[in-house]
C-alpha cells in the first residue's frame, strides 16, 4: 500500500504568499461578475493582496518546502521583491491606463496574479521540474495579456509571434532538462551540481549539448541575442501597460532562474558558460544599443532598449561570483524604478482614443509639462548610467563584478556600448527640450500614476546617492541562502 504524507500546515507556511495570491485571483475574478462598481474595486484589491504577499515574503525566515523543491530562501527573496514591485506598480498605473482605453479589467487583474505566482515559483524553484511549472504559469496568462485587445490587428500579432516562439524555446529548455535529467539521474538543482561536478566534461558531449540547449531556452526568456527576435514586435504591439510589465517582471523571474541554473545547478561548468555568456552579453549589448538609434517609435526603442540592459545584467553572471549576482540583483531593482518610470511617462502621454509612441510626441513637452519632462530626463539619464543617478551605480557595480573575475575585454566593451546609447535617449531629451510642439495635450494624471512617478523618481536617485542599504540587503540576503 503506497502511504502518503499528510500536509502540515508547517509544510505549507512556506507557500503561504503564492497561496494568497491564487485566493486573490480567484476573488478578483468574482469581483468582476458580481460587483458592480468593481473599476475602483480591483486595482487596490490587487495592489493590497501583492502588498501583503511582499511583507509575508520579506519577514520570512530562509526555509524550504516540498523536500527541497521549493525554496524560500536569501535569493528567492530578492527576485520576489523586485517582481512584486514591479506588479504593485504598474497596477498603479493601470488606472491611468484604463482611462484611454475600452475591456474588461477583472481578466486583466486576474491573469496578472496568476502570472505573478508563476514569477515567484520560478524564483523559489529548487527543481527543474518546479522551474518549468513556474515558467509556464508565467508565460501563459502573458500570452493572453498581450493579446487582451482582441479587435486590435497588432496585438493579435504580437500575442501569436510570442506564443509560437515561447512554445519553441520552452521545447528548448525541456529538451536540455531532459538530458540533464538522463545524465545526473535527478532534477534537483543541488544534486545536479554534485553530479556535473564529478564528471568528466571531455567525456560527457551530452552535458555541453545539455548546457547549450538549457542556455538558448533561457537566452529566450530574458531576450539575449541572438534569441531577441520575438522581443520588439512583441513589445511594440502588445498594450503598452503589458510592455511596462514584461520589461521588468518576467525579465526579473527569468534571470533568476538563470542564475539557479547555472550559479547553483552548474557551477562545475563555469569555465565553458562563462566565456559563452560573455560573448552573448556583448552581442546583447551591440545589437539593443545599435538598433535603438535607428528607430522612430519611442516604445519600440524601449524594447530594444530592454534588449541592451538584459545584456548589461548579464554580467553578474558571466562573473559567476555572489558579487555578480549582487551585482545583477541590484540592477534589476535600479531597472524597475528606471523602465516602468519611463513607460509611465509613455501612458501619461496617450489620450482616449489615440496613440502617442512616436518620438515626435516627445517634441516641445518640457514647454507644456516641464514636471513630467522632468521625470523623463531623470529616467533615461538613469538608463544612460549618467551618475549620480541609480543606473550609474547598478552599472559599476556589474562592470567591477566582470572585470575582477577576469573579463576586461567585456568590461571594455560595455562602456563603448553604453556610451552609444546615450545617443538614443539624449535625442528624446532633446526633442522635450529643444523643439516645438506638434500638438496642444492636456496631459490627466491620475493618483495612482502620481504615486508611481514619485516612487520611480525616489528609486532612481535614492539608489544612486544612497545605494548602501540596498546592497548590503542583497548581500546579507545572498550570505544567507
Amino acid at each position: 500500500m503506497i502511504q502518503t504524507a499528510a500536509v502540515t500546515w508547517t509544510a505549507l507556511e512556506p507557500i503561504l504568499p503564492e497561496l494568497l495570491l491564487v485566493g486573490i485571483g480567484v476573488l478578483l475574478i468574482g469581483c468582476d461578475l458580481f460587483i458592480p462598481r468593481q473599476r475602483q474595486v480591483l486595482p487596490w484589491l490587487t495592489v493590497v493582496g501583492c502588498a501583503t504577499a511582499l511583507l509575508m515574503i520579506l519577514g520570512a525566515r530562509p526555509t524550504s518546502a516540498f523536500g527541497g523543491m521549493f525554496l524560500a530562501d536569501g535569493y528567492a527573496m530578492v527576485f520576489k521583491a523586485i517582481c512584486l514591485g514591479a506588479v504593485i506598480l504598474t497596477t498603479l498605473i493601470s488606472e491611468q491606463f484604463w482611462q484611454t482605453v475600452d475591456g474588461r479589467q477583472g481578466e486583466y487583474y486576474s491573469l496578472l496574479i496568476f502570472s505573478l505566482v508563476g514569477m515567484l515559483l520560478m524564483a523559489s524553484a529548487g527543481d527543474l521540474m518546479v522551474l518549468y511549472l513556474g515558467l509556464e504559469l508565467m508565460a501563459l496568462p502573458i500570452y493572453a495579456l498581450v493579446g487582451m485587445h482582441k479587435r486590435d490587428g497588432r496585438t493579435s500579432e504580437a500575442a501569436v509571434k510570442y506564443f509560437l516562439t515561447g512554445a519553441f524555446a520552452s521545447a528548448l529548455l525541456l529538451f536540455g532538462m531532459s538530458l540533464l535529467y538522463g545524465l545526473t539521474g535527478t532534477t534537483d538543482i543541488g544534486r545536479i551540481a554534485e553530479a556535473a561536478a564529478a564528471m568528466n566534461v571531455a567525456a560527457n558531449p551530452a552535458l555541453l549539448a545539455a548546457l547549450g540547449l538549457l542556455l538558448a531556452g533561457l537566452c529566450f526568456k530574458v531576450a539575449v541575442a541572438p534569441f531577441h527576435l520575438w522581443t520588439p514586435d512583441v513589445y511594440e504591439g502588445a498594450p503598452t501597460l503589458v510592455t511596462a510589465l514584461m520589461s521588468i517582471g518576467p525579465k526579473a523571474a527569468g534571470f533568476a532562474i538563470f542564475g539557479r541554473v547555472v550559479f547553483y545547478g552548474l557551477p562545475g561548468l563555469q569555465d565553458h558558460w562563462g566565456p559563452i555568456l560573455a560573448v552573448l552579453a556583448l552581442l546583447t549589448m551591440a545589437v539593443g544599443n545599435i538598433t535603438a538609434l535607428c528607430q522612430q517609435s519611442l516604445k519600440r526603442m524601449l524594447a530594444y532598449s530592454s534588449i541592451a540592459h538584459a545584456g548589461y545584467a548579464l554580467l553578474g553572471l558571466v562573473a559567476g561570483t555572489e558579487e555578480g549576482m549582487a551585482a545583477t540583483m541590484a540592477y534589476l531593482a535600479v531597472y524597475l524604478f528606471m523602465n516602468l518610470g519611463a513607460f509611465a511617462v509613455l501612458i501619461l502621454l496617450a489620450a482616449p482614443g489615440q496613440c502617442r509612441e512616436s518620438l515626435d510626441d516627445c517634441k516641445g513637452l518640457a514647454g507644456k509639462h516641464p514636471v513630467v519632462a522632468a521625470l523623463m530626463l531623470v529616467f533615461l539619464f538613469s538608463l544612460t548610467g549618467i551618475p549620480p543617478t541609480g543606473g550609474f551605480i547598478g552599472k559599476f557595480y556589474l562592470l567591477k563584478a566582470a572585470f575582477v573575475a577576469g573579463y576586461p575585454l567585456t568590461v571594455v566593451g560595455a562602456v563603448l556600448f553604453s556610451a552609444i546609447s546615450a545617443f538614443f535617449y539624449l535625442r528624446v531629451v532633446r526633442l522635450m527640450y529643444m523643439s516645438e510642439a506638434d500638438h496642444n495635450a492636456c496631459l490627466s494624471c491620475s493618483p495612482g500614476m502620481r504615486a508611481v512617478l514619485g516612487v520611480c523618481l525616489a528609486g532612481v536617485l535614492g539608489l544612486g546617492f544612497f545605494p548602501g542599504p540596498v546592497l548590503g540587503w542583497i548581500v546579507a540576503a545572498l550570505a544567507g541562502s
